[in-house]
């Protein structure tokens, strides 16, 4: 299977030449998220709200590469306060409560002030049985 590029058509991508997903074989990399409304462009003020737009915007991004968010083995969180930590975790935990991926989760600084969020994620296709 040849490497196949998925975009979710943010200026962001061209701009800084990447690709939302990579999938290569039965692998599919999704670039960091942050939580923007691709179809405003806007980000919205609440950490909650930002989580939200970002697991939304990677399940687009998996459904497209033919992938689903039950495929996410690894899951990389960023936020850029320690108290967005518990605010962000039941939200976390309704989308991979069940799929439990490993993960990670740290306290950064990201590249514009309003992002309060990003999120990674690793998939593997699965197989039958």
């Amino acid at each position: 299977m040849t490497r196949r590029l998925i975009s979710t058509g943010s200026p962001f991508e061209k701009t800084a030449g990447y690709s939302r997903a990579v999938v290569d074989g039965d692998w599919c990399f999704v670039a960091g998220t942050t939580g923007y409304d691709y179809a405003t462009m806007k980000m919205p003020e609440t950490v909650e709200e930002q989580a939200r737009n970002c697991l939304a915007t990677i399940a687009r991004a998996l459904s497209d590469a033919g992938f689903a968010m039950e495929d996410v083995v690894r899951a990389r969180y960023h936020v850029t306060d320690r108290a967005f930590v518990n605010r962000v975790f039941p939200i976390l935990g309704d989308v991979f409560g069940e799929i439990r991926p490993a993960a990670t989760m740290t306290i950064c600084q990201l590249n514009e002030p309003e992002m309060l969020i990003e999120i990674e994620v690793t998939a593997k296709r699965r197989t039958a049985g």
